[in-house]
C-alpha cells in the first residue's frame, strides 16, 4: 500500500470522481485509476461502484476513509516533527477556528501565545464548524476552537472560554425593551441563519425545534451579513455575544431578552487523539487551559 494509492483514494472521495481527483492532484486520469485498482487489489474489496455515468463509494470505502485520512495526516505531522527535531524548520502550529471565535477572542489569544513562544510559526485557518473539524481529522490543523464539542472518539476537547448566546434584532425593534419574553412570542419573525455546516446555524435550528417553532428562515451565510440584515429589519437571530457586543453598544443592533433563551456554554479547544502529539501542540493546549482559569470543568482525557 503506497502513499500514491492513499492520496488518490482520498482525492476521489473528496471530489467524487476520477476526473476531479486527477485535477486536484495534477496527474492524469489513468494514473488515478491505476492507483485505485492497485489499492482495491491490496484491500481485497471494491471501493467504488458505478452510479449512472459516475461512481460512488461503497460501504468498504466509507469504512476505510478515516484510516487513510489518519495515515496521510500522521505522515504529514511526522515530517514536521522530524524537521523540528533536526531544527531544519521553525516549530509550526496551525489553529483552526470557527468564524465566530476567529472574529472575537481567538486572535488576541494567539497573539499572547506568540509573545510567550516567539519561536513558533503560527497560522490561523477560519471556517464553519464542519470545515474546522474536518481539518483536524485530516491533520491539516493541529488545534481547533469550536462552540460545540464533537461526538467523535478521534477528537479530544476541553472548555477554554465562555460563550454567551443572545438574540439580536434591529435597534428600533419594540421587542428590545429589556422585558423577557418567550420564544413563541417571536414565532412570526423571520429567523436568519448561517450556511449549512455552521455551528451557529445548528444552534438556531435546534433552539426553534426544541420549542416547536417553524418560522420563516433565511440563509444569509456569514456573521457580517447576518448583522447587516438584522440591522435593516430583515429578521432576528441567535448569535454569540462576542460577535455583536460592539454593535449593540454602538446602537447598530439591539438585543431581545428571551425568557427561555440558550444558557451560556463554553467554547472548546480540541485536538486529534490519533498519533503522538507534538510538543508545541501540548504547549498551546496548556496555554489555553491556563487562559480559561483554574477550576473550570474539563472533559480532557489523557496527557
Amino acid at each position: 500500500m503506497t502513499m500514491t494509492q492513499l492520496t488518490s483514494f482520498l482525492a476521489v472521495m473528496r471530489g467524487g470522481s476520477v476526473t476531479a481527483a486527477a485535477d486536484e492532484l495534477v496527474v492524469t486520469q489513468p494514473s488515478v485509476s491505476s492507483a485505485l485498482a492497485a489499492l482495491t487489489r491490496e484491500l481485497g474489496c471494491e471501493l467504488f461502484e458505478r452510479s449512472g455515468r459516475g461512481i460512488r463509494p461503497t460501504a468498504a470505502a466509507q469504512a476505510f476513509l478515516p484510516y487513510a485520512t489518519d495515515v496521510i495526516g500522521l505522515l504529514r505531522s511526522g515530517r514536521e516533527a522530524a524537521r523540528e527535531a533536526a531544527q531544519v524548520a521553525a516549530r509550526r502550529l496551525c489553529v483552526a477556528a470557527v468564524t465566530t471565535a476567529a472574529e472575537s477572542f481567538v486572535p488576541p489569544l494567539i497573539h499572547a501565545f506568540a509573545e510567550r513562544r516567539p519561536g513558533v510559526e503560527l497560522a490561523l485557518d477560519v471556517g464553519n464548524r464542519r470545515d474546522v473539524l474536518e481539518r483536524v481529522l485530516r491533520h491539516l490543523a493541529d488545534v481547533a476552537i469550536t462552540g460545540t464539542p464533537p461526538d467523535d472518539e478521534r477528537l479530544r476537547y476541553e472548555p477554554c472560554a465562555e460563550n454567551e448566546i443572545v438574540c439580536i434584532t434591529a435597534p428600533d425593534d419594540e421587542a428590545a425593551d429589556g422585558m423577557p419574553r418567550p420564544a413563541r412570542a417571536l414565532a412570526d419573525r423571520a429567523w436568519l441563519l448561517r450556511e449549512p455546516g455552521s455551528g451557529t446555524r445548528a444552534l438556531n435550528e435546534r433552539f426553534l425545534s426544541d420549542r416547536g417553532l417553524a418560522p420563516r428562515t433565511l440563509t444569509v451565510g456569514s456573521n457580517g451579513a447576518i448583522k447587516q440584515a438584522v440591522s435593516c429589519g430583515l429578521g432576528i437571530s441567535l448569535v454569540s455575544r462576542a460577535t455583536v457586543a460592539g454593535d449593540v453598544v454602538a446602537g447598530r443592533l439591539a438585543e431581545i431578552e428571551l425568557a427561555d433563551g440558550v444558557p451560556a456554554r463554553p467554547w472548546y479547544v480540541l485536538v486529534s487523539t490519533v498519533g503522538p502529539r507534538r510538543p508545541v501542540v501540548t504547549e498551546f493546549v496548556e496555554f489555553m487551559r491556563q487562559a480559561a482559569g483554574d477550576g473550570r470543568p474539563s472533559h480532557w482525557a489523557g496527557p
